[in-house]
């Protein structure tokens, strides 16, 4: 809440949506990515880089690791989150330790290591990236979710439930409202952990920046090694701002009241 003098107070400040943090860190990558562009045309390119790049390849991989990526997020929500749900009702709380245990060795595992095992046995192609990151980012949520309704006052669900709410209700005007700050943090994290796993699928042949890395890796080519690092990290970085403000925008308007 604010201050007595109606002036909001420094948590409550920081909570909103200001023009700086709009315009910051776009800004800012898009002054990395001109920067890029700039030695980009002053680096010269042989005929190995050059053949690397053409084409529309650069675009193509791009886009495939936003598939990727978007994909992958999609099947951590529909996994995580119900399942969070599930291990936080009575019937199945017991198992929460067993299923968070079974999700912390997906992300213990090595990424690349892991895929590599999904490639010997789904074969080469983007079916077996899309398990191995999935694997890898369905933790966080898994957690979050469950954590963020095991904090929930229970003398607010007993009020709910006195009130006449059934299970269901309780469950999706008062339970998950209330967990979604939590819920949001794990989604961020899982979306910015998706990206860097995303780089692996090119050794699976899934395709995405990896293959550029890959490449001037391999070929020794400085620029295309450079390209795809970096637009990596810019996509890495905004999918990151955007979730922030996911956070911010889709906070529940009471929690920020009482902050």
């Amino acid at each position: 809440m604010g201050t007595a003098t109606g002036v909001p107070s420094p948590a409550h400040a920081a909570g909103r949506v200001t023009w700086q943090k709009l315009t910051f860190l776009p800004a800012f990558l898009v002054a990395v990515l001109l920067a890029t562009w700039l030695w980009f045309r002053r680096a010269g390119l042989d005929a190995v880089s050059a053949n690397a790049l053409s084409k529309g390849q650069v675009s193509q991989a791009l886009w495939q690791h936003i598939q990727l990526t978007a994909v992958s997020t999609f099947l951590v929500l529909v996994i995580a989150i119900p399942l969070g749900v599930l291990l936080t009702r009575r019937a199945l709380r017991k198992a929460a330790p067993f299923a968070t245990a079974l999700a912390d060795v997906g992300q213990a595992t090595p990424a690349i290591g892991l895929l590599a095992l999904l490639v010997i046995w789904l074969g080469i192609g983007r079916k077996a990236a899309l398990i191995g990151i999935v694997a890898y980012a369905v933790l966080p949520v898994l957690s979050n979710t469950v954590a963020g309704l095991k904090s929930n006052d229970p003398t607010l669900l007993e009020a709910a439930r006195g009130i006449g709410m059934s299970p269901l209700g309780v469950l999706t005007r008062v339970e998950l409202p209330l967990a979604v700050p939590l819920v949001l943090a794990g989604v961020r994290t899982a979306l910015v952990l998706n990206v860097g796993t995303a780089t692996l699928a090119a050794f699976g042949g899934g395709g995405g920046l990896g293959v550029l890395i890959t490449t001037g890796i391999t070929n020794q080519r400085m620029p295309v090694l450079v390209l795809g690092s970096v637009l990596t990290v810019v996509l890495a970085l905004l999918v990151d701002w955007l979730a922030s403000l996911a956070e911010l925008l889709l906070r529940p308007r009471g929690l920020e009241a009482a902050t």
